[in-house]
């Protein structure tokens, strides 16, 4: 499998991948969940655009890229929802505590309506009755949430991550879900961020160090392959 980060490394990279890197994958258990994280308006925009055109509006935005991968989410969380799989919706915390980033940040001028759609989860995966919906006040789905007490009280063994940014919340969440010793997953097609570097190279130290980096094929027949016994066992 091509996991896109293969460009990024120099030759000294190459060969310490080579004699060093991951071989083969850790595997998942019998009990995942899957997590989506901050999936909301202000990372893509309100509608599809290019990357830098969407800027113009939203300048976090993600553009076409962020899109394609919540197309790519959609598919996988159709089969969770319809394998049993248990979902959470992970987003930022939006009232009025003060931000985790040290960077200044010009004040927005958006509209008020606007801000306050920027901050829902988009149409194509939002959560349906049934789905937790978590706000965390850090980077880490896990710092200072509840998220690690209810996969324990699922049972859940491995946690398989879609969203954004790959360099910023998803791997935070990544590092988190290995350090509480979850098995871990991330659906290579189904995460995104706002440069391709940060992007690939994330991917590449969790892979080799967190967690599986895997395709969206693989996710979905994991999660195929569990559906039927997990109807008999519930």
């Amino acid at each position: 499998m091509e996991f896109g980060w293969e460009p990024y490394l120099s030759e000294r990279d190459t060969k310490h991948t080579e004699l060093w890197g991951k071989k083969e994958l850790n595997g998942f258990g019998d009990k995942p969940a899957l997590v989506l994280i901050d999936i909301y308006y202000s990372v893509l925009g309100l509608k599809r655009e290019d990357i830098f055109e969407s800027m113009k509006t939203w300048r976090g935005s993600t553009g076409l890229e962020g899109w394609d991968a919540v197309d790519k989410t959609a598919e996988l969380l159709a089969v969770a929802r319809q394998s049993g799989i248990p979902v959470i919706h992970v987003k930022g915390l939006h009232t009025g505590v003060a931000h985790w980033g040290r960077r200044s940040r010009p004040k927005s001028t958006m509209p008020q309506e606007m801000v306050e759609r920027g901050q829902q989860i988009v149409d194509e995966v939002k959560p349906i009755a049934g789905e937790l919906v978590i706000e965390k006040a850090a980077p880490s789905g896990f710092q200072g949430t509840p998220l690690a007490f209810h996969l324990q009280a699922l049972g859940v063994d491995t946690v398989i991550v879609c969203g954004e940014t790959t360099s910023g919340c998803v791997r935070a969440t990544v590092v988190d879900g290995a350090t509480h010793r979850f098995r871990m997953g991330v659906v290579k097609e189904c995460v995104f961020d706002r440069t391709e570097a940060s992007h690939f190279m994330n991917l590449y130290d969790m892979h080799h160090k967190y967690a599986d980096v895997v395709s969206l094929d693989m996710a979905k027949s994991y999660f195929e392959g569990l559906a039927e016994p997990m109807r008999k066992a519930g």
